[in-house]
């Protein structure tokens, strides 16, 4: 295959990659059917980790881009269609509460790393330990909203703190977020992304316990990426 793509200029997230696959897909650069490079072809023509690659990847799926055939990745023959329906003012307001979610949450992890008391590492690492691939979505809900209350609560910034807790209440409260989760057409959907959430957590806490500070800007910041476009890409 001949196409090839530039080096993201900063260390990336996993949203940047999927998004310059997809602009390939959709310009037709990369046509129905053919193979996406393997997953350290990619990494090299990115210059970004592996991870980032794998999340990119599972970013696709989720949009129904690519396949899996094996343990290869290729292009669909057919597009999954574009809906213009009622689903569209749902997701407008799950993509306006992880935008702010992104501004605020990035900035509280890596300063959570930085400035938790030991006690506050320690909840937070109980907290992420507690997440299951089977859990009840009502579960699921409040152990995210504690985990996340917590994660504000440990940055050291009483201010950013109350922001966020301003906008967990607005996120836990929207009744459009709450459609689409509860819709039984979602389930799977629904399922998925208390699957990937569970890693996510469990990361995300461990990189906070351990101080690395990139490291957890980097996993909240793929850990809201991912859950945005399971629910706008992949739920209706």
């Amino acid at each position: 295959m001949s196409t090839r793509f530039a080096p993201i200029p900063r260390q990336t997230v996993s949203a940047a990659v999927r998004d310059a696959i997809e602009k390939e897909i959709r310009s037709g650069a990369m046509p129905p059917g053919s193979a996406l490079p393997s997953e350290r072809e990619l990494s090299e023509q990115f210059d970004v980790a592996r991870t980032s690659v794998r999340e990119a990847v599972q970013g696709l799926l989720t949009l129904g881009l690519i396949e899996k055939r094996g343990n290869r990745s290729y292009v669909v023959e057919r597009f999954p269609e574009v809906r213009l329906d009622d689903g569209d003012r749902r997701k407008v307001r799950v993509r306006e509460l992880f935008a702010v979610r992104q501004i605020l949450e990035l900035p509280i992890a890596r300063l959570a790393a930085q400035n938790a008391l030991p006690d506050q590492r320690s909840r937070l690492a109980e907290l992420a330990a507690a997440f299951r691939p089977d859990m009840p979505l009502d579960e699921f809900r409040r152990l995210d909203r504690e985990f996340h209350w917590a994660m504000a609560m440990s940055c050291g910034n009483e201010l950013l703190a109350e922001l966020a807790g301003k906008v967990l209440d607005s996120l836990f409260s929207s009744g459009e977020f709450t459609e689409l989760l509860s819709s039984e057409v979602n389930n799977r959907a629904v399922h998925e992304v208390i699957a990937a959430s569970v890693n996510a957590h469990h990361r995300l806490a461990a990189a906070i316990v351990s101080g690395d500070t990139e490291r957890a800007e980097h996993e909240i910041e793929g850990h809201l990426d991912d859950v945005e476009h399971r629910m706008t890409g992949s739920m209706s």
